[in-house]
């Protein structure tokens, strides 16, 4: 099998294991977002410290990367509160979209963090998938319509500036495993007070969601990360998409959802500038050979 395919899958695994983690934090109920952000995060946490372990990193880091590593776990620490409330409120494939605008943001963050020029087209496009977000969101007179899409779009936002923070980590000699670990220990850790104050017993049943929502994200961590090492995200960063057609299968099927036609818009807009931006990109490398 080819690298490129072998990737390819792996990618649209990873949209397999967050669409589960969405679904299982749905089906956990009514429990605070943070307790079920807390649960997730100490998953992932043991996880990573297990992959940290057995390499040969350690728990040692670089002061120069202290900084940074707070910006990241801060920001994605925002980005999953509030991917969670927006699931919890509204349509599964509709806060999927709006946390998938996390590409975007990392360019705007890092005009300012890696001091990078965006292009013409790139501000562009920045517009087009921020109008194809307002088709998700919806506003209206009534903010207690649209504020969990507006959350969910601060989710992605969010997100975006914690991958921006990781690509000038990664470039500055921080690695993968050390970054996962600080930002979901530091994230389990900043939760944990709110969790013990505002704590709701949970069924057996919610424990297993929650359990089963961290198997999930950590699923979709490793397989992302399987995809980069088996080919360029430039190449098959456009079948990340792929886990809003699952998350829109799978909230059908566990709750009989069906996004509306303004949704569908909205959808098309993002992912169409996001395939031309792929495709662009291909062109680029190509000519530069």
């Amino acid at each position: 099998m080819r690298e490129k395919t072998k990737a390819i899958l792996y990618i649209i695994l990873a949209g397999v294991g967050f669409s589960f983690m969405n679904v299982f934090v749905r089906l956990s109920g009514d429990l605070p977002t943070i307790e079920k952000a807390f649960f997730r995060n100490l998953v992932a946490a043991f996880i990573a410290l297990v992959v940290l372990i057995r390499s040969d990193l350690g728990l040692h880091y670089e002061k120069r990367h202290i900084p940074m590593l707070f910006m990241r776990s801060i920001c994605g620490t925002l980005g999953i509160m509030c991917n969670f409330y927006a699931v919890d409120h509204m349509n599964i494939a509709d806060a999927s979209i709006l946390n998938k605008l996390s590409p975007f943001a990392a360019v705007i963050f890092s005009i300012f963090l890696l001091k990078e020029k965006a292009s013409l087209k790139q501000y562009a496009a920045l517009i087009g998938v921020f109008i194809g977000a307002l088709f998700v969101i919806k506003p209206s007179l009534n903010f207690a319509d649209f504020a969990p899409g507006l959350i969910g779009f601060t989710g992605g936002m969010g997100a975006g500036a914690a991958y921006a923070a990781v690509r000038y980590l990664s470039n500055h000699g921080a690695k993968n495993p050390q970054i996962v670990f600080f930002f979901s220990a530091f994230s389990t850790l900043v939760m944990l007070p709110f969790v013990i104050a505002f704590y709701k017993p949970m069924s057996f049943f919610q424990l297993f969601c929650l359990f089963m929502a961290g198997a999930s994200a950590a699923v979709g961590q490793f397989s992302i990360t399987a995809a980069y090492s088996h080919a360029p995200a430039k190449e098959i960063s456009i079948f990340d998409y792929s886990q809003i057609i699952t998350s829109a299968i799978l909230g059908f099927i566990f709750f009989s959802q069906i996004p509306d036609a303004l949704s569908f818009i909205g959808y098309a807009i993002i992912i169409g500038i996001s395939y031309l931006n792929w495709r662009a990109g291909l062109k680029a490398d190509a000519a530069g050979k």
